[in-house]
């Protein structure tokens, strides 16, 4: 009869009744255990009785250590039931709590951002915010279970506390994106757009991106042109999020076209004459010492390969100095001309190849330069048409994949 009173007191908040049985039975608490191996403290939590709660803990505070049938403890089900009040109370008596796992080994942060009770959490994570880094079911964080439960504002409130860790992927390389997609949150996916740090084009251990799995499994949902929108300016700014590696590769192949033309100036081809060389008949100095052989002796062919000569070595040490000067901005404007500078000065030492080869040759003495600035446009330009062409194919390809997927969101 006692019991059943102390439940329905805790149960319907009734702190009179529960003082007057603990005044008959001061060890009532101790020894009573509902279904499920719940105290009274348990139930009183489930039914969000928060006087009873401090009630309880004033005469034993013990209670609020001892775990339920599942193994969660009274931290867990308040977590669950969203009391803030009731979890202050409990922290202040066994902080330690955030870090206990239930049955799904999940702690009171998991479960308080699964449920979306973002006052709780904050709560707990203004106490310590470690419990929220430790692991899930197949390497997943409280990020995913966000995400998955479809809980928008936890996800917001621990985003904003573990943003280093929006990247993260679980055991099958899938991200939050990934899962935003696959649980059909275009809610979720527009709040992830915002963020700079979310590497919004990561492949998951399949080779899939959000923008596959969108393709391949909702093309037929009211969301999907939102969503397919959202995701295709991804492939967009993916440009700026490796603009710095792709400026230093520019950068690298400048400065090595740029050297190259430079020792040709200085080093030409076939080299230069040592000594003067006077005409026996007029006295005057037909030949400089230091000046190109080349040029006395294929004069037409030299000025062609010096003018292509000078248009690499210019059009190299301008890409350059726009690099070295904007590369390392987010402006793509500069990294497109200084790309275009690269490209000119690679078809300029093309032809400077190509000239070097027609005056030290003597199989091609009558080879004209003109063959060769061909030759190197019939190579070059095909080369450059096919890199486009690639890039617009390449944003094609989800039109020509099967329809299906397997689409996994675990609990």
């Amino acid at each position: 009869m006692a019991e059943k009173k102390l439940y329905d007191a805790a149960r319907i908040g009734d702190v009179a009744t529960l003082q007057q049985l603990l005044q008959t039975n001061q060890h009532l608490l101790d020894v009573v255990s509902f279904p499920c191996l719940k105290n009274v403290l348990h139930i009183a939590i489930n039914q969000g009785q928060e006087g009873i709660v401090e009630e309880v803990l004033k005469i034993n505070p013990e209670l609020a250590l001892e775990l339920d049938s599942k193994n969660a403890s009274s931290l867990h089900l308040a977590a669950a039931r969203g009391n803030v009040g009731i979890a202050k109370r409990l922290l202040a008596i066994a902080p330690e709590m955030c870090w206990w796992q239930d049955g799904h080994d999940m702690n009171p942060l998991h479960v308080a951002a699964m449920k979306g009770n973002e006052a709780v959490l904050e709560e707990m994570l203004q106490l310590d915010i470690l419990p929220a880094t430790v692991r899930l079911h197949r390497g997943q964080i409280v990020l995913h279970l966000c995400v998955k439960h479809r809980q928008l504002r936890t996800l917001m409130v621990l985003v904003a506390k573990l943003d280093n860790l929006v990247n993260a992927k679980d055991d099958d390389g899938e991200t939050l994106l990934h899962f935003a997609v696959m649980v059909n949150q275009l809610e979720i996916v527009e709040y992830l757009k915002e963020n700079t740090k979310l590497e919004k084009l990561t492949k998951n251990s399949t080779g899939k991106t959000a923008l596959d799995i969108l393709n391949e499994s909702f093309r037929y949902t009211s969301t999907y042109t939102k969503m397919k929108k959202i995701l295709k300016k991804y492939s967009y700014q993916s440009i700026f999020q490796h603009l710095p590696r792709y400026t230093e590769m520019t950068m690298v192949a400048a400065v090595l076209i740029a050297t190259m033309a430079f020792q040709a100036a200085v080093s030409p081809p076939g080299g230069v004459w040592q000594d003067d060389t006077k005409d026996e008949t007029t006295g005057l100095i037909t030949r400089h010492a230091g000046f190109a052989v080349m040029a006395t002796k294929h004069p037409k062919t030299y000025k062609n390969f010096i003018a292509a000569n000078v248009l690499s070595f210019i059009s190299s040490t301008i890409a350059i100095l726009l690099l070295s000067t904007a590369g390392s901005s987010d402006r793509w404007l500069f990294v497109s001309v200084s790309t275009c500078f690269v490209w000119v000065s690679m078809a300029a030492i093309g032809a400077t190849y190509g000239a070097s080869l027609v005056m030290t040759n003597p199989n091609m003495v009558e080879f004209a330069f003109r063959n060769v600035v061909f030759i190197v446009l019939s190579i070059f330009v095909p080369v450059i048409y096919y890199l486009f062409i690639s890039k617009v194919m390449g944003k094609r390809v989800d039109k020509i994949k099967p329809n299906c997927v397997n689409v996994r969101v675990d609990q």
